[in-house]
């Protein structure tokens, strides 16, 4: 699917997306992507988990083939200026910059709401989505070895993060310069 012939807009989404958003959920959370794969029960529970603006949705042509996901990681009033986002376009629309677009508006938004930091969680069995997450500028801050059993195997969960330009901690910690200051030791 190319895109440079068509229209593509990013918009806040609405009630009148839910069914096409559990569709890409259904499509895109597999055993590979998520602890184990996401379908909702019903409309109304999606609903309850992902109200309307709660992700910011892209469309070709009128047709929705990808999302971007932000909610407030606690509730507590010291972690308010995080955003943790989960993103997932289409099988039909991957690879075509609408991942990269839907990060680059996530981070605009975010930044527009006096956001300082998103971040996300990424199964070490989804390599892609590693490198991906580093192209947009994200930086590995931790691992849950082991977290999860997935086909009978082990899988981590890696926790990577964004500062928002215009913070204080914009740029990379003098910690992680050159990679983690520590070694793990067997």
């Amino acid at each position: 699917m190319k895109l440079q012939q068509q229209t593509f807009t990013i918009r806040p989404s609405q009630i009148k997306d839910a069914q096409a958003l559990m569709n890409i959920d259904a499509l895109v959370w597999t055993e590979r992507t998520a602890p184990e794969p996401l379908c909702w029960p019903t409309r109304e529970d999606f609903l309850l988990h992902c109200p309307p603006a709660s992700q910011l949705v892209a469309e070709v042509d009128g047709v929705l083939c990808g999302y971007v996901g932000f909610r407030h990681p606690t509730n507590l009033a010291g972690n308010s200026h995080v955003y943790e986002i989960h993103i997932a376009v289409h099988p039909l629309y991957q690879r075509e910059g609408v991942g990269t677009r839907l990060i680059r508006a996530a981070k605009q938004w975010a930044a527009q709401q006096g956001m300082r930091k998103l971040r996300l969680r990424v199964l070490s069995t989804n390599p892609g989505a590693v490198i991906f997450y580093r192209k947009c500028g994200f930086m590995e801050e931790g691992r849950l070895m082991d977290e999860y059993r997935i086909d009978g195997e082990f899988a981590d969960e890696i926790w990577m993060s964004f500062f928002l330009e215009g913070t204080e901690r914009a740029e990379k910690p003098d910690w992680m310069a050159d990679g983690p200051a520590f070694d793990i030791l067997p």
